[in-house]
């Protein structure tokens, strides 16, 4: 019995562990760093508009059902394609 005290004892002057702190969260992307505010022209056209744009960094065109990626790139220009297979939105990240 003697030797349950002594532990109990260390480790109620043990340091509470603390959560680790919360990812911060990034902040929204400027419109002109991926060039985004230059097509919002083409909200709404069919996403065959896409094929006449030259769009030199990455890009990405999600449409319904797509799994998407949370990753954030400010350069990235997203197409978001509705179920009428029109442009609903351009966006960086």
């Amino acid at each position: 019995m003697r030797y349950l005290i002594l532990p109990l004892l260390l480790a109620a002057c043990a340091p509470l562990a603390q959560a680790p702190a919360p990812a911060p969260t990034p902040a929204p992307a400027d419109p002109g760093t991926c060039g985004a505010d230059a097509r919002q022209h083409l909200i709404g056209a069919p996403v065959t508009a896409l094929e006449r744009e030259l769009i030199l960094g990455p890009v990405r065109i999600i449409r319904p059902g797509d799994a998407v990626t949370m990753d954030f790139r400010p350069d990235r220009i997203n197409f978001e394609i509705d179920a009428l297979e029109r442009i609903a939105r351009v966006y960086c990240g």
